[in-house]
């Protein structure tokens, strides 16, 4: 008999929202995907959120926010806590993904939906594969293999193919200049596929075509004095735009500068470097041949603030920068800077995702007038600065008295018997401050109020309550 397979979308079905699956295999939950939008909307997580405790293991397929995104949340959040499992370039290139993300929301916000602590606690559970890896799960999940296998679509993404009982189950919810396309027609008989129809009526045009209007307009844009922003993602498609550039310019003999702005612009050319292998072949092959790193850039400036890019020398220049969105990052204050120019232009390379800035734009096009929401984090001065440190002061003294209170109730019930046996007389004034109930300030002081309704039993041997406690 056949292993029992059940899929239950919990986010991107029916429309363009990121994406989360739930597939069980015998009763062994995987969740395929963790992806949030750039909105970071939590509504859509509460699919998630009811079955995210009952997850086994964890697949995921590209770096980018719309497939890993939700990760770090679920983990501290919704009690997501299995193991995940990913390619070395998923894992590398979806941390500093992460890492974009939050630093780009918190330095005009009071962003907390997760922390820079909570992005590496996430990604320390994740098990790294390599493609075509078959990996035996234990436990739950005896007799199941899992094994990635190349998706054509991102540095390291991944189609997984789970094997149970020698059924095999694929699993590709997308399907570039830098990639080799994917293996599908290397798989025999598998008994399920599961993918997406994102792009399926969508009529591409011939890559060669595609790139030489690229290039033409940029040319055209930078010929006439403007500047040009691309807006992309942090560590995903940015990699194919970087060689197109690089190519571009040393064919046509271009001198215009280019630079990469995002947080973590450094860190992730430097991680791409050691990635060549997960290439396409022809990469891969100039590499053994003649020694040359294809992401040694000579006409990309790789930057990671803003400021260094307004302090650059004047003229047109071409910026890529994060988020593709244009809901945050450095790519929504450079369109608010360059915006009101004529000249200079903004380059979409993707579809946006679903109700931001950039879908905005691309449905309908300027020349019209845009609102655009500009935020920035301040100093406090003044009257304001007071009031906050006043808070802040107020905060730290009632999580102080609050741990106080704490510690002495755990000592008292550590002293257990002994405190069963003290005399019924002695009355404890150690407290400093009385109950509310029973006793109310008076000129700095406290006046003895009795407690109402009380009458001693007339058999009683020594004096009881009504009494008084007088609190200096």
């Amino acid at each position: 008999m056949g292993a029992s397979v059940q899929v239950k979308p919990l986010c991107g079905v029916y429309n363009e929202n990121p994406l989360s699956y739930l597939v069980s295999i015998d009763g062994f939950n995987f969740l395929i995907d963790c992806g949030w939008n750039d909105h970071f909307d939590s509504s859509l997580l509460q699919p998630l959120s009811r079955v995210a405790s009952t997850i086994d293991a964890v697949l995921l397929s590209h770096p980018d926010t719309l497939h890993l995104g939700a990760l770090p949340y679920a983990m501290e959040q919704l009690g997501l806590s299995a193991p995940v499992y990913s390619t070395e370039p998923v894992y590398r290139m979806g941390l500093l993904t992460m890492y974009d993300q939050f630093l780009s929301r918190k330095q005009v916000s009071e962003f907390d939906l997760f922390t820079l602590d909570g992005i590496d606690s996430a990604f320390q559970r994740v098990t790294r594969l390599t493609y075509s890896q078959n990996h035996h799960l234990s436990g739950k999940g005896e007799g199941i293999v899992i094994a990635p296998h190349v998706a054509g679509h991102l540095l390291g993404g991944t189609i997984w193919k789970i094997t149970k009982d020698e059924r095999k189950l694929l699993i590709n919810l997308i399907f570039i200049r830098h990639l080799n396309g994917t293996v599908l027609g290397s798989f025999v008989r598998p008994a399920v596929l599961i993918t997406g129809a994102y792009n399926a009526l969508n009529n591409q045009p011939y890559r060669r075509q595609k790139d030489k209007e690229f290039g033409d307009i940029l040319k055209k844009t930078l010929r006439a004095g403007g500047n040009v922003l691309l807006p992309v993602d942090t560590a995903g498609r940015i990699l194919e735009l970087i060689l197109m550039l690089e190519s571009y310019w040393a064919d046509e003999n271009l001198n215009y500068p280019i630079y990469f702005l995002t947080y973590v612009a450094s860190s992730t050319i430097d991680y791409v470097k050691s990635f060549l292998e997960w290439m396409s072949d022809s990469i891969a092959k100039s590499f053994e041949q003649t020694r040359d790193n294809i992401f040694l850039l000579k006409n990309i400036t790789l930057l990671v603030n803003k400021a260094d890019l307004d302090n650059a020398p004047e003229g047109p220049k071409v910026v890529l920068a994060s988020m593709a969105s244009l809901e945050a990052g450095f790519s929504h204050d450079i369109f608010v800077d360059w915006g009101n120019n004529v000249k200079n232009l903004v380059l979409f390379t993707e579809r946006g995702q679903f109700g931001t800035l950039a879908r905005m734009l691309q449905a309908d096009p300027p020349p019209k007038a845009v609102k655009v929401t500009v935020s920035e984090r301040v100093p406090l001065v003044g009257e304001e600065l007071i009031a906050y440190e006043g808070e802040q002061n107020r905060i730290k003294k009632e999580e102080a008295l609050k741990a106080s209170l704490i510690k002495e109730e755990e000592l008292k019930a550590s002293q257990g018997a002994d405190n069963t046996t003290t005399d019924p007389m002695v009355i404890d004034t150690g407290n400093s401050q009385p109950l509310p109930e029973v006793a109310v300030a008076k000129n700095g002081g406290y006046k003895d109020v009795f407690i109402d309704g009380f009458v001693p039993p007339s058999t009683s041997v020594a004096p009881m309550f009504p009494c008084c406690i007088r609190m200096g």
